[in-house]
């Protein structure tokens, strides 16, 4: 289980990747449509640790905008150990600043991100299935590809711990 500082994206952007979502869903891959009762939204993960206190996160991040209206360029699609397939924006200095802004004060009140977002080893990404089937590996793939680019801004951001059902907006 994991709770995340997750980023949104707009309207449009958040359609296309739903659209990719269901087309991965039609070929028996498990999209992030599926899990949770289809409450995850198309997103990028600033900080993600095991548990977060969502009081504690709004304490350490008073403030600071996490939902700042960055722009964002999905340009590649990717694959993490263990078959988790994502898309991926440019990392733009505005967005690996950001994110370093975010870890740095959620550091600083005692909130350890899991190792991989720390800033100079996070990738930033939208994940678009947490376990691709090794034979439908390279069609999902392409599918992903087809779906690029995709122009995004951000527009909200939370708190999200969807195994524990929290949830809490932040500015």
């Amino acid at each position: 289980m994991v709770a995340s500082v997750e980023m949104y994206l707009d309207e449009r952007a958040s359609r296309r990747i739903r659209v990719l979502w269901d087309q991965l869903e039609e070929l028996g891959v498990q999209s992030l449509r599926t899990p949770h009762d289809g409450r995850h939204r198309p997103h990028v993960a600033l900080a993600v640790a095991r548990r977060l206190d969502p009081e504690a996160v709004a304490a350490a991040l008073a403030g600071t905008r996490v939902a700042e209206p960055l722009r964002l360029n999905f340009q590649f699609a990717g694959v993490f150990v263990g078959r988790v397939v994502f898309l991926g924006p440019a990392p733009t200095p505005a967005l690996i600043e950001h994110q370093a802004r975010i870890h740095g004060l959620l550091a600083a009140a005692g909130m350890a991100s899991l190792p991989l977002y720390s800033p100079g080893e996070w990738v930033p990404h939208s994940t678009v299935s947490m376990r691709v089937p090794r034979p439908l590996l390279t069609e999902a793939l392409r599918r992903c590809l087809e779906s690029l680019p995709i122009e995004a801004t951000v527009t909200r951001a939370a708190v999200a711990d969807y195994a524990r059902d929290i949830f809490r907006e932040m500015p």
